[in-house]
C-alpha cells in the first residue's frame, strides 16, 4: 500500500508586513467554519484538544497563514493529500481461527476501533464504512471491498473508486504461543479528500488520526482476549 504522490504547481504566495499568506480563500472559509464547530464543540464536551484544534483553524481562516506550511517551507499544493499510515505487529492470546473469524466479520470493528463509527456489510465482499474525524466533530463514509481473503491466514480490503477518503488494510494471521495465540501483522492507509482542502487540512488531522488508529489497535488485544468493550476503551 505504498503510495507516490507528484507535487503541483507551485502556489503564488502573498506577504502582507509580516504575515505570510499562504491558504487560499476557499481554503480560509473552510477553515473558519470547520474550526467554528471545533469551537462549538469544545464548549460543550469541555475539550481542550478540540479547543486548540478550532483555535488554530479560526487563525488559519482569518489570517490567511498556515504556520504548518511554513514549517515545512510548504508553499505548494499537491493534488493528493497526504495519507496515514499504520504498520503494527501484536499477539492475542486467542486461537488464530477465533481470531480471523472476528476480523472477517467487518462489522464487528467498530467494538474496538473508536475511530470507527460504524461498518454496514451489504454482502460478502462490499461494505459501507464511516469514520469519526478527530474531535468526533462530523464523521465521513466510503464503500470498500474485501480484495483478497485466505482462510485463517489473511485478510486484506480496499475502499471503491470514488470514495470521499481512500482506505485499504490488510491483516496477516499466524500461530503463536504454541498455537494458542496467533500474531497479528495489521496495516492500515487512510487518505484525506483528494484536492486542496483534503492536501491543506491533512498536516493538522493526519497526527491526530494516526493516533486514534494505534490506540485502536492496540484496543483490540484487550477486547478479544476479555470481550469488554469498557476495558478496550478504557
Amino acid at each position: 500500500m505504498s503510495s507516490d504522490f507528484s507535487p503541483a504547481a507551485p502556489k503564488r504566495v502573498q506577504n502582507y508586513g509580516t504575515t505570510v499568506v499562504n491558504v487560499n480563500h476557499r481554503e480560509r472559509l473552510i477553515s473558519i467554519v470547520a474550526g467554528s464547530l471545533f469551537i462549538v464543540r469544545a464548549l460543550k464536551k469541555n475539550s481542550l484538544l478540540s479547543s486548540v484544534i478550532g483555535g488554530f483553524l479560526v487563525y488559519r481562516g482569518a489570517s490567511g497563514h498556515c504556520p504548518l506550511y511554513s514549517q515545512i517551507q510548504r508553499s505548494k499544493y499537491t493534488d493528493r493529500a497526504e495519507s496515514v499510515n499504520i504498520q503494527t505487529t501484536l499477539i492475542v492470546n486467542k486461537p488464530k481461527s477465533e481470531v480471523y473469524d472476528f476480523w472477517r466479520k467487518l462489522e464487528n470493528l467498530p467494538l474496538f476501533m473508536k475511530h470507527l463509527a460504524s461498518v454496514r456489510e451489504a454482502d460478502d465482499k462490499k461494505s459501507h464504512w464511516e469514520a469519526n474525524l478527530p474531535g468526533n466533530v462530523t464523521t465521513i463514509g466510503w464503500d470498500a471491498k474485501i480484495v483478497k481473503e485466505e482462510e485463517n491466514t489473511m485478510l486484506s480490503w480496499k475502499s471503491l473508486p470514488g470514495a470521499t477518503i481512500e482506505n485499504a488494510g490488510k491483516v496477516t494471521f499466524k500461530d503463536a504461543l504454541g498455537h494458542q495465540g496467533t500474531e497479528l501483522g495489521v496495516m492500515i492507509t487512510y487518505r484525506p479528500p483528494a484536492g486542496k482542502i483534503g492536501s491543506g487540512l491533512a498536516w493538522l488531522l493526519n497526527p491526530l488520526f494516526t493516533r486514534m488508529i494505534e490506540d485502536d489497535i492496540k484496543n483490540f488485544k484487550v477486547y478479544i482476549e476479555t470481550g469488554s468493550v469498557e476495558k478496550a476503551n478504557g
